[in-house]
């Protein structure tokens, strides 16, 4: 189902710019339909955010092919992603043969992508709780992937990766955002690319923006 439609939109990733072989199979395999509520199914292949209820959305499809290349990851590195949302994102990296840990902190979507990833067979570790702070418990990881906008980069996910890991998180204000890709020296030091014009749903937590904030 949808196989051209997932076809032409690998094509327009390429067009954009998406290099990695990797991520633009990921993108041809996995089923973005089955993320988004069945009345807007018709739209899961324009590269364009979809609504997915709660206030939140799944990210562009070039947004989530951009943020996973720059991870730069290889098959059984560890990868903890900010936001769960609809899986997609966590589904294409399982598919890369990635570790996924997920964390989300709205109980309602939470709950309804476990469902989904058991039905599917999407082998991710989730929780529910306050991704600003990171997961220690599986600490440290190759990766961490933030998909909400955060008014700067939290203290705690910077502690949680390892040497030469790369964290992507979109900082700015609440309109719009610009992806910061860090790579880290040592426990002080980071290299940082920037790339600007990116608008995310703002993450929210105690090293993000406070409720009384939005």
């Amino acid at each position: 189902m949808y196989e051209k439609e997932r076809n032409e939109l690998v094509d327009l990733l390429k067009k954009k710019g998406i290099k990695d072989e990797k991520v633009l199979t990921a993108i041809n395999n996995i089923e973005r339909h089955l993320f988004i509520p069945d009345a807007i199914g018709y739209h899961a292949y324009k590269d364009t955010a979809l609504p997915i209820g709660y206030g939140q959305t799944i990210s562009q499809p070039y947004t989530v092919a951009l943020m996973t290349e720059y991870l730069k990851l290889s098959p059984n590195d560890k990868v903890l992603e900010i936001g769960t949302g609809s899986g997609y994102q966590a589904a294409i990296l399982n598919f890369m043969g990635i570790k996924v840990y997920s964390i989300e902190r709205n109980f309602d979507i939470y709950s309804r992508t476990q469902k989904l990833f058991d039905k599917m067979g999407i082998r991710a570790v989730l929780r529910c709780g306050d991704g600003t702070l990171g997961w220690s418990e599986f600490a440290p990881y190759n990766g961490i992937i933030v998909t909400a906008g955060s008014p700067d980069i939290p203290k705690n996910l910077k502690n949680q990766l390892v040497a030469n890991g790369r964290l992507v998180i979109p900082v700015g204000d609440k309109r719009t955002q610009t992806l910061k890709v860090l790579t880290k020296i040592d426990e002080e030091n980071f290299n940082i690319e920037s790339i600007p014009s990116f608008a995310f749903v703002p993450l929210i937590g105690k090293q993000g923006w406070k409720e009384g904030q939005l």
